[in-house]
């Protein structure tokens, strides 16, 4: 009596192909009551119709098998393409020996009992056998199988065992065989196993005997040849395995048929349910990026799309984003839209087309057919399972069913994955943002700032990295590249735009194979560039692009301070400008020199101020201070000069230029802003050197150096302008004889300080001067500087001007 039972179908070798075939084996096997098979039949169809699709483009033919007569009784599908020359590729990412007979389809090696190839001519099919166990309810009930073990006497047991290699040529036959069979071991060794076994497979599609000795396991009936020309039924197990030297043999472990439950396996009320083995796969030790790339896998194969996803929550928890991808999933990267995806969404999602619903999403995805599934931790939604397809209309909801079946088989692992990998990610987050703030901290340059972000991500996160600033005009331009192999830096620049003229997203780097992703340096609402990266890897998982995301807006605020800094520093060079004079004004028979040096580390003004201009046929020098030091200071050095400059040319003298600057500063109502002056006007005399008329207001005395190294004071300080409305200042007036030298500086010189002692103690500046006899202009210049700079070991806490002022000899008048 014939027990086998065949339906078969065809269809076109079209992205469609996958849907149609899950439909029609969800038919066949509902018809066949064999629904504890069913999803597991429809995964492993999945995989190999799209498996034919892809590979060999041809049409399909599939055809579902039960053989009821078998013990166990089981289910084959088998897939026919008319590609043969187009051979299955190798496994990835699976464990080693997963796969029957060494070739790579995932799920086959996954959930079928055993699978394999067959090659014509002109056609190649693969098929997968599976188990039915104690799953299966007939139409009718099955009649007791003759020879029950509880009926069959112990005595008669025997358990022959032979090997033979991959050939069938028999290399060993146990005293067992010999007493089961009749053949001695030297009748058979070296002999093919045909000679002693009568293999015949069920249905045309049957595995040949040396094709099954390829098997890496097979169970099954059999007859066997006995000596005396019977043939004795024999249940079979097999295991195929590898020798001392590392040839592959196949064992064989017989036994009566009547005897089959000796060898067969326990009955396991389980093994028929869908998903046991991808769980198996899934609960064994493995990286936490490694599972969710299996899981993506296995969503990929068996849904037949063109890209699959698992998606975990987004910082916060209300959003979800790409964790692990497989197919066209290159670039995708962050949380997706929230509307197909939530916490409250607890039920499979299918969409023929997202453009009509969620054109964003259809955007990110690159699809217009999804389907989806949650991930469930008890009542908590902790991710989803999706498929998509860049055609509307390429799954049904046989496919949302099979995508629910797989999410409650790897929930669980992902679940205690995830919590762990969520602790172990936080310290490393934590740990690398200290690092990079620690880095980044008090870094006042943005080109150093970009420098160090390309390095901070390199080669710990992307394969090379670009960065972009904007300045504060909206400018944007390429400032630092940084490849893992330096030798490539100089070519990855030249592939870059130097300054983009399309926005900074992925859709603008056809760079090289690495996906391209581009993160905008963004605080306070304000773009300072962007952080482009080059990855290997298809996507770029939720934790790592959230972690950019932080060392972004790090990079932005330190962008924004340098930018800053820059900016102010910017802003003293143009006050400086305006404060003090571009260039000093030449006198005819006096030289000068100026050293100014504002004490506020990277300021270039401060409150020491000072100027030398000319007015009709005279000249006119200027020394002031200010209270205090900094940007507030230099706003009363400015109104100082300019007014001094001002007052000068309406040809006020000296007195009333510093009577009128009192008043002037004392409406201006800045109560503690005193400046001190030293003015003066310098007048050729024709015998050479200069009539010079001066006043200090509060100002440390000028130094007159003559020739001979005398040293005298040529001032009598009087009150600080800005204290006293109406004080009157009163001028002096004395020749500045050639080879004669005048020093003004102000209290920065003279108050130099080391610990208690002063630069000006015991008239120290004097003597200082009095050693400069001879020296030029600049000579006494720097010598005082020098010495300020040295007198003591830190740095200067005030402003330092000093102006010197000598007198040239005396020109020769014309004979005649």
């Amino acid at each position: 009596m014939d027990t086998t039972r065949v339906s078969s179908t065809a269809f076109d070798g079209t992205p469609q192909a996958p849907a149609h075939a899950r439909k029609f084996v969800r038919q066949v096997l509902g018809e066949w009551r064999l629904s504890h098979l069913t999803e597991d039949a429809i995964l492993l169809t999945s995989e190999l119709v799209t498996n034919a699709v892809v590979h060999a483009g041809t049409g399909v033919e599939l055809t579902c098998r039960l053989d009821v007569g078998a013990t166990p009784a089981r289910l084959e599908i088998e897939v026919d393409d008319h590609h043969p020359a187009r051979a299955i590729p190798p496994a990835a990412g699976l464990p080693s020996g997963e796969a029957a007979s060494g070739r790579g389809l995932a799920l086959a090696g996954m959930l079928a009992d055993a699978w394999g190839v067959t090659y014509t001519q002109r056609a190649k099919r693969v098929w997968v056998r599976m188990e039915i166990g104690d799953g299966y309810e007939p139409h009718e009930p099955a009649a007791q199988a003759p020879g029950a073990p509880s009926a069959v006497p112990l005595e008669t047991l025997r358990v022959g065992v032979l090997v033979a290699d991959l050939d069938g040529v028999v290399e060993s036959w146990n005293s067992e065989a010999e007493r089961l069979l009749g053949w001695r071991a030297d009748d058979v060794v070296g002999r093919s196993l045909k000679d002693v076994v009568a293999w015949q497979g069920h249905g045309p599609y049957a595995l040949s005997l040396i094709d099954t000795l390829a098997l890496c396991r097979w169970r099954g009936e059999a007859r066997m040849r006995h000596r005396d020309g019977g043939l004795v039924p024999v249940y079979v197990s097999q295991l195929r395995t590898h020798g001392h030297t590392g040839e592959r043999r196949s064992i064989w472990m017989v036994v009566p048929a009547e005897h089959r439950t000796v060898l067969m396996p326990p009955a396991a009320p389980m093994r028929g349910e869908a998903g046991r083995r991808i769980k198996e796969l899934l609960d064994r030790d493995m990286p936490f990026a490694e599972l969710l790339e299996t899981v993506a896998r296995i969503v990929h194969v068996s849904s037949g799309g063109d890209a699959a996803y698992v998606l975990l929550p987004a910082e916060g928890g209300d959003r979800f984003g790409v964790a692990a991808g497989a197919g066209g999933t290159a670039g995708l990267v962050g949380a997706l839209p929230s509307g197909m995806f939530g916490p409250e969404r607890r039920t499979p999602v299918l969409s023929d087309d997202l453009l009509a619903g969620d054109v964003e999403l259809a955007d990110r995805l690159k699809a217009r057919s999804m389907a989806c599934a949650p991930l469930l931790a008890g009542d908590e939604v902790i991710g989803y399972l999706v498929a998509t397809a860049a055609g509307p209309g390429r799954f049904d909801r046989d496919l949302t069913l099979s995508l629910e079946h797989v999410a409650a088989q790897v929930s669980a692992p992902v679940q205690r994955a995830r919590l762990a990998e969520q602790d172990r990610a936080h310290r490393g987050r934590l740990s690398f943002l200290a690092e990079a703030g620690e880095l980044l901290a008090g870094v006042q340059d943005e080109e150093l700032i970009a420098a160090l972000t390309a390095q901070l991500v390199v080669p710990k996160i992307a394969t090379w990295a670009a960065v972009y600033l904007t300045d504060l005009t909206g400018m944007t331009r390429l400032a630092h590249v940084w490849h893992s192999d330096e030798r490539n830096n100089a070519e990855l620049r030249a592939s870059l735009p130097a300054i983009p003229r399309t926005a900074l997203d992925e859709d603008s780097w056809p760079i090289g194979e690495e996906n391209v992703l581009a993160f905008p340096l963004l605080t306070q609402g304000r773009s300072y560039g962007t952080l482009v990266i080059g990855r290997s890897e298809p996507t770029l998982p939720l934790e790592l692009a959230d972690l950019l995301s932080d060392l972004c807006r790090l990079v932005s605020l330190n962008l924004h301070t340098a930018m800053l800094y820059a900016r102010q520093a910017t802003t003293s060079r143009v006050l400086q400008r305006s404060l003090l004079p571009m260039r000093v004004a030449p006198v005819p028979g006096l030289e000068s020199a100026v050293v100014y040096e504002p004490a506020e580390e990277g300021a270039d003004v401060g409150g020491d101020f000072y100027d030398l201009f000319t007015v009709g046929d005279h000249w006119c020098f200027a020394l002031g201070d200010v209270c205090g030091s900094g940007p507030e200071a230099a706003a009363v050095t400015g109104l100082a000069r300019h007014a001094v400059r001002l007052l000068a040319k309406e040809h006020y003298t000296v007195a009333d230029i510093l009577d009128r600057l009192n008043n002037a500063l004392l409406e201006e109502g800045d109560e503690g802003r005193f400046l001190s002056l030293l003015y003066g006007e310098l007048t050729p005399l024709p015998q050479g050197g200069a009539l010079c008329t001066i006043a200090s207001a509060g100002h440390p005395p000028p130094l007159r150096l003559r020739p001979d190294g005398e040293v005298s004071a040529m001032a009598t300080p009087q009150l600080l302008l800005g204290i006293e409305a109406g004080a009157r200042f009163h001028v002096e007036t004395f020749e500045l004889a050639p080879e004669e030298v005048l020093l003004c500086v102000t209290d920065g010189v003279t108050e130099r300080r080391n610990g208690d002692r002063l630069l000006d103690d015991d008239d120290g500046l004097a003597a200082l001067l009095s050693g400069c006899t001879g020296l030029s202009a600049h000579g006494v210049a720097e010598r005082v500087r020098h010495a300020v700079e040295t007198f003591a070991p830190e740095p200067s806490q005030d402003d330092v001007a000093l102006l010197v002022i000598r007198a040239a000899a005396a020109l020769p008048r014309d004979a005649g």
